[in-house]
């Protein structure tokens, strides 16, 4: 079965989109996994993307390794063909490996490339404990709402910002609505479709009273 393909400029775009991918999942969970990214176009440089490859010393350019190349035959003979594979295996020197194979779909579904995560599992508990639960450059204590649903988001929004903005002495009576939609506003809640009319029913305001708050926001944004 020919697994190599010629991709459209479609395809190449979407294995580029993987790459912020990759730089996130391994800022995210740090040097104990390495990640590669890999395209179908040409598997003898099939590696397009690699982050910590000293792990296995893979460098962008290298070619799909074997056991990928078994595995990418069974994914396009199975029915599940955009399913997983997760697995254990050993590294040269006998590290024990967990890994992942993802499928990467472009253009009309056909299949392009894989995604390759590898978790060396020598790594030392306390650098993995310190990467993951004290990562250098994240922020902290951050306040993050898990909706069912963009109305529940929104009514929500409202409830944090109208508590903080009544929980403040320095802040008159008179300004507190414009003080609840500027919240909002910082938060780009208005982003989303039923913002405006939500939060003039949760305000007593008119929807205008509320685009004329906004369109002053916006006024002092581009000021700054």
């Amino acid at each position: 079965m020919n697994t190599q393909r010629t991709l459209s400029k479609k395809d190449r775009m979407v294995l580029k989109s993987y790459e912020s991918v990759l730089e996130g999942l391994a800022e995210f969970l740090g040097s104990s996994f390495e990640f590669v990214l890999h395209s179908l176009e040409d598997l003898d440089c099939a590696a397009v993307k690699v982050i910590n490859g000293y792990h296995s010393g893979r460098k962008e350019g290298a070619p799909i390794t074997d056991f990928a190349l078994q595995m990418l035959g069974e994914i396009q003979r199975s029915k599940d063909g955009h399913k997983s594979r997760i697995y254990f295996s050993r590294s040269k020197n006998g590290t024990p490996i967990r890994s992942a194979t993802i499928p990467i779909t472009g253009e009309n579904g056909r299949m392009i490339g894989l995604l390759c995560i590898n978790f060396y599992q020598d790594a030392p508990l306390c650098t993995l404990i310190e990467e993951l639960f004290q990562p250098q450059g994240v922020r902290g204590d951050v306040s993050e709402t898990f909706a069912a649903n963009a109305d529940e988001l929104i009514e929500d929004s409202i409830a944090q910002a109208k508590s903080q903005v009544e929980h403040d002495p320095g802040i008159p009576s008179v300004n507190r609505n414009k003080e609840i939609i500027a919240i909002l506003y910082q938060k780009d809640i208005f982003n989303l479709k039923n913002a405006v009319p939500k939060v003039a029913e949760r305000l007593g305001l008119s929807k205008n009273t509320v685009y004329l708050h906004l369109r002053n926001l916006q006024a002092e944004a581009k000021e700054e």
